[in-house]
């Protein structure tokens, strides 16, 4: 019977943390919108060094009630958790474990505190109080477009990459060290800062035909920056498509972002009336 009670509970509490479907799940996520919020304003506000000097004890003991609060929190996550080690090592689980530790650090090293601006991560979990699903279906179209673009842009920057090694090897032979390019890395990264259109200017070709080499290479910087957006984009036109999503959590793999009248989870197959 107590198992029984303790397992209930724990199923509470994980439609309360980890889902905004219901009313109770709602109001948790705007309490912690409102401490992420306001704790990662102490920390902004503490670097002040006059609202340092004038406000320091309250930051100190402001800082660690919102510490101890998503302390206590991030323990609630853990025990309600049906794999705790799953959601320990998740992205949002190390995203929690990262907001609370500075705080503890700062006792032995000091101004670790100012880490916790990490904790503005943490937004990302709370902008489903909002609806923002569509967002979260973008971003996974966006996710799968970038997925399927990787071969071809891994083979588009070891083209670059070879242009940018021949050309610099070139620019060393033409301006040598009169002119700032003292060795060939020197070159290269003349060469990369010209290739982004950066243009620093801390080097430049002085002779007439090193002034034609980065002419070509300033030029043909632009067209270099397109084609990743162009290769990323055809991917996004094949790969986008729309669904309804709702903020449903799998309990199992924490994947979210599921249909509405999903049954099991998309990622790991987890059936969700086996967890309701």
């Amino acid at each position: 019977m107590a198992l029984m009670k303790e397992a209930s509970l724990r199923k509470k509490i994980y439609l309360i943390i980890f889902e905004a479907e219901t009313k109770y799940g709602k109001f948790f996520d705007v309490i912690l919108l409102v401490l992420i919020l306001a704790s990662v304003m102490i920390v902004t506000l503490e670097s002040v060094v006059s609202l340092r000097r004038q406000f320091l004890q309250i930051f100190i003991t402001l800082e660690w009630i919102f510490t101890i609060l998503f302390t206590i929190e991030y323990i609630l996550r853990v025990y309600s958790s049906p794999k705790p080690a799953r959601y320990i090592f998740s992205f949002f689980g190390l995203v929690d474990l990262l907001s609370i530790i500075p705080t503890y650090m700062s006792l032995f090293i000091l101004g670790s505190q100012y880490l916790l601006v990490v904790r503005v991560l943490r937004l990302l979990r709370v902008a489903r109080i909002f609806k923002l699903t569509r967002f979260i279906n973008e971003g996974q179209v966006l996710s799968r477009a970038l997925r399927a673009s990787m071969a071809k842009i891994l083979v588009f920057l070891g083209v670059v990459l070879t242009v940018v090694v021949i050309v610099g090897s070139l620019m060393y032979i033409i301006e040598g060290a009169k002119s700032g390019f003292t060795s060939i890395p020197v070159s290269i990264y003349w060469t990369i800062v010209t290739l982004t259109t950066v243009g620093y200017g801390d080097i430049a070709p002085q002779s007439a035909l090193g002034q034609i080499l980065a002419s070509f290479i300033m030029i043909m910087g632009y067209g270099i920056i397109a084609v990743p957006t162009g290769i990323v984009s055809v991917e996004l036109a094949k790969t986008e498509r729309e669904s309804t999503l709702n903020t449903k959590v799998c309990p199992n793999c924490n994947q979210e972002g599921h249909p509405f009248e999903a049954h099991y989870c998309f990622k790991c197959g987890f059936h969700f009336q086996d967890f309701r």
